[in-house]
């Protein structure tokens, strides 16, 4: 469980490494903003597009296998960012890098509910828990490794993923094949459940959001690598400590719908009051560590929900989840950026309206998800675990 959760966070690493290297990239290759934000973009699509057949490949190649190759595939896909000398190239190897986050990511959460033998929502916790803390030291690392050069922060992941995948050869047993095997259409068809169909989407535009932040955010902050580092890292922190202890006491007393849709509108609200803050940098970070928590909260509620909506093998419920929320993210990320055109505030304007856009979709379908949405009746996992001696 823990070797799969430390190759989590440094997947997770990579998403945030690239934040606080981004106006870099821009000078040293000439690119504008929107171009930079292509390294999401070109990353994203590509983890949406192969995370519809990842549960197809998982249940004939084994869990176990499937991160292996994913884990190898980023390793590549960092150094090959490391030594492009061209915006396009860095673009190219980013979508490598989104082939083998969508192999590693779709099945790591199933691995580890299937490792830990505990309920899905310790596990989500755990995993959200990964995200925290990777968004919190890949910035931290983009940060300070950034200011040596824009490519170390690259070459310094590569060597994290590379332990990683030493760990999971070493700690994780069994190859984790599916007694059945998953048919390619699989995920499609499993978006014909309305109440999966309906939680991806509000991912889908929750996403948009959330991406729109890790793009943009680094631009009006106006600092240096180090700097934009350790603000991301403060949201990292705020987004670890909600999924593991406000996320589940939130769910053990109100239904997840409602715990979602208000803070989606909590959400939405920071945004717009980040748009007001572009020139006053002080209150900008106050509003971007805040987004950290709220996003931390969305994350493990959503997760969950997701994983408990139907009675449909996990690898199948996250490939169709994860495939329609990343494509949110590569939607968001270029859309949001380029409405810097029109002010410093309008991406997160843009962002705003998208998290507003799945509150709506929350409270206009929660008659489609109240067979599922009630509250959690029973202690949070941490306390469990606790009172089991585990």
């Amino acid at each position: 469980v823990w070797a799969v959760a430390f190759a989590s966070m440094v997947t997770f690493m990579g998403i945030g490494l690239v934040g606080p290297i981004l106006p870099s990239i821009s000078e040293a290759m000439d690119a504008t903003p929107t171009q930079t934000s292509f390294l999401f973009t070109s990353y994203l699509v590509v983890t949406a597009v192969v995370m519809f057949f990842t549960s197809w490949l998982s249940s004939r190649a084994g869990t176990r296998n499937t991160m292996l190759v994913g884990l190898a595939v980023i390793a590549v896909a960092a150094v090959g960012c490391a030594l492009s000398t061209g915006i396009e190239g860095i673009i190219a190897f980013r979508a490598l890098w989104g082939l083998g986050n969508a192999l590693f990511l779709s099945t790591a959460l199933a691995a580890i509910v299937s490792a830990s033998g505990g309920t899905a929502g310790q596990a989500v916790i755990l995993y959200e828990a990964a995200l925290g803390l990777g968004l919190a030291v890949g910035p931290l690392v983009g940060g300070l490794l950034g200011d040596i050069s824009w490519m170390v922060p690259f070459w310094g992941t590569a060597t994290l993923l590379a332990i990683g995948f030493v760990a999971i050869i070493v700690f994780v047993r069994g190859a984790g094949r599916s007694a059945q095997r998953s048919t390619a259409s699989a995920p499609f068809r499993a978006l014909g459940i309305r109440s999966l169909l309906v939680l991806s989407i509000v991912a889908f535009f929750y996403n948009s959001s959330f991406f729109v932040t890790l793009a943009y955010v680094p631009y009006p902050l106006g600092m240096p690598a180090v700097g934009i580092g350790l603000v991301m890292t403060g949201f990292g922190i705020g987004l670890a400590l909600t999924s593991i202890v406000l996320a589940p006491r939130l769910t053990h007393r109100f239904s997840p719908t409602r715990v979602l849709a208000v803070t989606l509108v909590v959400f939405a609200a920071t945004h717009v009051a980040a748009s007001q803050l572009t020139g006053h940098t002080p209150w900008l970070v106050v509003c971007v560590v805040m987004l950290g928590f709220e996003i931390g909260t969305a994350n493990t509620v959503l997760t969950e929900a997701v994983m408990e909506a139907t009675d449909l093998p996990r690898t199948v419920a996250s490939s169709a989840y994860s495939g329609v929320r990343f494509f949110g993210g590569a939607i968001g990320a270029p859309v949001g950026t380029s409405l810097a055109a029109f002010g410093a505030g309008a991406p997160f304007l843009f962002a705003a309206s998208t998290a507003l856009v799945g509150a709506a979709l929350l409270a206009i379908f929660r008659s489609i998800l109240a067979p599922a949405d009630h509250p959690v009746h029973e202690a949070p996992a941490f306390e469990a675990e606790a009172i089991t001696g585990a």
